[in-house]
């Protein structure tokens, strides 16, 4: 058995070797440039722990547009500007398809053309948006309600955005119904928040991972990682949760899917890292703050809160979160896009059969584009008209075209004005003899990055008191109704 398999990987290496050699002599194709592979593995040995940070710093030597190999197959990376618009706009039906990886197959059910347009033209459109601004604001009410009680107390942002956001997008996409409460056992619902907020964080990490097993499809069988029989457990747990005979609601097959996908589409754990990265580089320079809250004082006054129509009024703190999302794009690496046939970009010749990543880690990190770029520095974006639709491709937090994010809409309006109310009800410093110097700015990886160190911070109200009781006072009504 020992020989037979010795046999078996020679076998597999001499292969790989000569596909390897007769690519390189190919005297016919103009590849980019790119690493040398290995064989079998070809380049994934290259790639570490933060996937966008080892190909930023790949691009550094070898370019803007370079070509790896995933296993034998090509890998195509942008990392400017320029290169991001030939793959996203120039050669967009060219790379209008994705790959076949596993995590569409296990968790999204190679759903996503399909539900695309349902989510563009059913959930996200403007109509439906506005009609349905009072969840917004229902549940911006019910975090500052949860918020106040703990001012002048360290707290950690990621212990109430995630929960924010998910009761945002859950009752826009689905109904109120298909949660609850952790303590509130008279809703029979499908999940509590806790438990579905739990399934998110194992997909968003699941759906960002490099699996080697998609790229070198002999070792897939083998799950080297670990990552399919996580990602087939995920879906085990729903697919449990839909034989519940206690259920007042079935979930149904195409439910199950509209579970996930809308969750996912708008921008639950994405609009949850986006603001906590604000605050974690807010902290860092406090003077920001202090100039968001001039502007939010002397446009919108102390004697109420921030609504969504006012944002245009809003400049500075419309720079800090364009900054934000320089800094920190929601996927650090856009999704993958799959050449159909032959192009050329810049000179080069791509095959057929590539797969295309845009690194926006990198995009934000172009000192060609961006003058001091590893600084938070909210007014450049004072000074230009850059917005975050994709027009500019320096700056793709939503991706572009036709294959922008779906959920851009109800995102950008969540962050928006959770951000300016956030700043303008509180006073915010960090707990303890924490310095600003020491906040830590490392990543985990996934479909979205988040702050490896989450900081502990202290806040205290700075509008008048009757504010706050008002609040307390809707949340209590909103959570009966809701119940």
């Amino acid at each position: 058995m020992e020989i037979t398999w010795v046999f078996i990987v020679f076998g597999t290496w001499l292969i790989a070797l000569a596909f390897l050699i007769k690519e390189l002599n190919d005297p016919k194709r103009k590849l980019p440039p790119g690493p040398r592979p290995w064989p079998i593995i070809g380049n994934l040995n290259l790639l570490g722990s933060l996937p966008h940070e080892s190909l930023h710093h790949l691009s550094q030597k070898y370019g803007d547009l370079m070509l790896l190999k995933f296993g034998s197959k090509p890998v195509l990376i942008a990392s400017s500007p320029e290169m991001a618009k030939e793959i996203l706009k120039t050669h967009d039906a060219i790379f209008a398809s994705r790959p076949a990886l596993a995590a569409g197959k296990y968790t999204s059910y190679n759903y996503w053309r399909q539900a695309r347009k349902i989510y563009l033209t059913e959930v996200f459109n403007p109509r439906r948006l506005d009609s349905l601004e009072y969840i917004r604001v229902e549940e911006r009410q019910i975090l500052i309600s949860r918020l106040y009680p703990l001012s002048g107390k360290p707290i950690l942002l990621k212990d109430h955005l995630p929960r924010f956001t998910l009761r945002n997008i859950s009752r826009f996409v689905m109904s109120d119904k298909y949660y609850s409460d952790h303590h509130d056992q008279s809703v029979a619902s499908i999940v509590t928040l806790e438990a579905l907020q739990l399934i998110l964080d194992e997909w968003f990490l699941l759906g960002g991972v490099i699996n080697i097993g998609d790229w070198v499809s002999w070792l897939s069988w083998f799950d080297l990682q670990g990552y399919v029989k996580r990602m087939k457990d995920m879906v085990d747990v729903l697919l449990h949760l839909a034989d519940d005979p206690n259920l007042e609601i079935k979930l149904t097959t195409d439910r199950l899917m509209a579970l996930m996908h809308d969750l996912i589409a708008g921008a639950t754990d994405t609009s949850a890292a986006t603001i906590e990265w604000a605050f974690q580089e807010l902290l860092r320079r406090p003077n920001t703050i202090e100039k968001a809250q001039e502007e939010l004082d002397r446009t919108i006054g102390k004697e109420r809160w921030v609504e969504e129509e006012e944002f245009s009024q809003l400049p500075y703190i419309d720079a800090i979160i364009k900054e934000t999302f320089r800094l920190h794009p929601l996927c650090a690496l856009l999704p993958p896009h799959y050449s159909i046939e032959d192009c050329n970009i810049a000179g080069y010749d791509i095959p057929k059969g590539t797969t295309a990543y845009v690194n926006a880690w990198s995009l934000g990190r172009n000192s060609k584009y961006w003058d001091r770029p590893e600084e938070f520095i909210p007014e450049r974006f004072i000074e230009n008209n850059i917005d975050m639709k994709g027009q500019n491709f320096s700056l793709l937090p939503f991706g572009f075209g036709r294959r922008r994010c779906p959920g851009y809409s109800l995102g950008i309006k969540v962050v928006r004005t959770t951000m300016a109310n956030l700043l303008h009800g509180f006073n915010w410093k960090l707990a303890g003899d924490m310095n600003p110097k020491n906040i830590s700015m490392e990543e985990i990886y996934g479909l979205t990055t988040h702050p490896q160190k989450p900081i502990s911070m202290i806040m205290e109200p700075r509008l008048p008191l009757h504010l706050y009781r008002i609040i307390i006072l809707c949340s209590v009504h909103i959570n009966l109704v809701l119940c």
